[in-house]
């Protein structure tokens, strides 16, 4: 039987209760249930969620977890003395000790990331970073493992870790079936502020909209402003005033994100060479799209990519 214990506290965020789901569907993949979860808090008793209502809950006491969970907040909040004192007890007899979103604030402020890679909500990076500039931040991950410590993005996040920890503890076949049950994916290609570009330039009209699929569809070609003005259906003049009136950005602009996007979701979701998704993604060579990425992201491919397997 594996123990889970939740750790929760005043204003914490209610969607990472969604996480219990995948614990609750992997209990039927057996003759007898395999997780038993608790929610565990400071004081016991009632406790507030960001939505207003209260969740029951359990003091801490000594007892062993299999796996220590902190949720996240919408906010960042000062962690307790208490909870510090039992994160770091729990770190020392806990098989796997993680969090959700801010939580990892309070591992990091426990001194239990210092020298670890970690994520945790992109919008929460900068202030993290500031906070605790001993932890290796990577604030384009869904969740990362270092070790014994398991790291969570913000919100929907909470699944995927689950999702993983099931794997890790029962296989892939449960992971997967599990996830069908939830009708989400068994592994989300991506990482976090992976906003689709398409959905980033909104274009208000049929014309541009039709010069951006065209493009998507054939990143592998040239994608000259002739080309695209002739997709919508203009002259490559008014087509380019146009494009930059609509999408706030010029056309080769939109052309490289889009590149960069395709480039990255290559490299994310298998096992392609530099060179390989260069020439597939319109890029021409890894120096072109090694500048590409620079600018996008701050980073090389190559840092990506080894991140994306990590």
């Amino acid at each position: 039987m594996h123990q889970i214990g939740l750790i929760v506290y005043p204003g914490f965020q209610v969607l990472g209760l969604a996480m219990c789901a995948a614990f609750e569907l992997a209990n039927s993949a057996g003759d007898e249930p395999l997780y038993r979860m608790a929610l565990l808090s400071e004081t016991g008793g009632l406790v507030q969620t960001s939505a207003g209502f209260a969740v029951q809950t359990e003091a801490f006491d000594q007892r062993g977890f299999d796996t220590l969970l902190v949720m996240g907040d919408n906010l960042i909040r000062p962690t307790t003395p208490g909870m510090l004192e039992f994160l770091r007890r729990a770190s020392l007899g806990t098989r796997r000790l993680g969090s959700i979103c801010t939580g990892a604030n309070a591992l990091a402020e426990a001194g239990l990331l210092d020298g670890r890679r970690a994520t945790t909500h992109w919008a929460h990076v900068p202030a993290f970073r500031k906070a605790y500039p001993n932890v290796k931040v990577e604030e384009d991950r869904i969740f990362i493992n270092d070790g014994h410590l398991w790291t969570a993005a913000g919100m929907s996040a909470c699944v995927d870790l689950a999702l993983a920890l099931v794997e890790m503890d029962l296989g892939g076949d449960v992971a997967r079936k599990v996830a069908r049950q939830l009708v989400v994916y068994h592994r989300r290609s991506g990482g976090q502020s992976q906003f689709s570009v398409m959905l980033e330039l909104a274009p208000k009209t049929d014309r541009i909209q039709a010069a951006l699929n065209y493009a998507k569809q054939n990143l592998k070609a040239a994608l000259t402003v002739e080309e695209l003005a002739s997709a919508a259906n203009l002259s490559p003049r008014q087509f380019s005033r146009v494009f930059h009136a609509e999408t706030g950005q010029s056309p080769a602009k939109a052309i490289e994100s889009l590149r960069v996007e395709s480039a990255r979701l290559m490299m994310e979701s298998g096992r392609h060479s530099i060179d390989v998704v260069a020439a597939d993604t319109g890029f021409g060579d890894r120096e072109r799209m090694r500048r590409a990425f620079i600018r996008a992201f701050g980073q090389p491919p190559q840092v990506i990519q080894r991140a994306s397997r990590g």
